[in-house]
């Protein structure tokens, strides 16, 4: 089993204990005969793009091996409303893990259905990347989500690229030592990239002439953007453009032109809505 599928396996394991905790499913094991045997089928409310068909099958198999699960439908597959996604078999096991199998596909098909419809809208060679604003624990999956989307990942955590903030440039006495600071970083992770936050044309200025990889424009207006552009191109034509900050599906589109690479966009984890999907389940005679 590889590095990843452990980390989702550890996920599903901690939001089924969450869900039983020590007693388990008292209103199961007292209502339901453990001998008795189901057929479930998950069904499409309405239309999405699909994401976590084999994370939510791992829920059921989790709970118990002997489940057995025909999936008809894969990730990345645009789903019509009443079109049916699983069928499992099995016994009462089904109805406990229900709630967390259908908790995980429906919030990743609805990242990814979120993901899709900016891509969209954009119609651009600019990629959308998400953020680390995820769910604790969640983010590989959500990040899975947004791929499957066709979106784009972000640096994972804060160990796989810098992302200098106001917050780390405030800390520093003056551009000299920022100069420093991102010598030091290419000293010691050479293959790491360097991305700086810029909110003002003046910082634009001086921080494309520094050795940096991105430059991030932080809740500028469309004007303001257009002349870093410039700046940037003019200064350091190597240096790749993200725009972020206030960025949805309503003004999406005004960007759609401007010669920047990235657009890096939190709702697409943050304040996503779930995939409408339900569980149908019935008593096997």
């Amino acid at each position: 089993m590889n590095e990843e599928r452990k980390k989702i396996e550890t996920i599903i394991k901690n939001a089924l204990k969450e869900d039983m905790s020590k007693e388990g499913d008292i209103t199961t094991e007292i209502f339901i005969d453990k001998k008795l045997k189901f057929t479930a089928q998950m069904i499409a409310k309405e239309d999405f793009i699909l994401c976590g068909v084999e994370i939510a099958a791992m829920a059921f198999k989790i709970l118990n091996k002997k489940n057995t699960i025909k999936i008809f439908k894969k990730d990345g597959t645009k789903i019509k409303k009443g079109e049916a996604i699983m069928e499992i078999y099995g016994d009462r096991s089904i109805l406990i893990a229900e709630r967390t199998a259908l908790n995980l596909i429906q919030r990743l098909s609805g990242i990814a259905t979120y993901t899709d419809k900016l891509n969209k809208i954009l119609d651009s060679r600019i990629k959308i990347l998400d953020t680390r604003k995820t769910t604790p624990g969640l983010r590989i999956i959500e990040k899975y989500a947004v791929k499957t989307g066709k979106g784009y990942n972000h640096r994972f955590g804060l160990y796989d690229a810098f992302l200098i903030k106001d917050n780390h440039i405030a800390c520093l006495k003056d551009l000299s030592e920022l100069k420093k600071k991102i010598n030091l970083c290419r000293n010691i992770y050479p293959r790491k990239n360097i991305e700086i936050e810029a909110q003002s044309l003046k910082q634009v200025k001086d921080f494309s002439k520094l050795d940096i990889d991105i430059i991030m424009l932080d809740n500028m207006k469309i004007k303001e953007i257009k002349k870093a552009i410039e700046i940037i191109k003019r200064t350091n034509p190597k240096i790749k453009i993200e725009v972020s900050g206030g960025i949805n599906e309503k003004n999406l589109k005004r960007y759609s032109n401007l010669k920047i690479d990235y657009i890096s966009i939190g709702a697409l984890t943050h304040s996503v809505k779930s995939a409408d999907i339900s569980l149908e389940i019935k008593i096997r005679r």
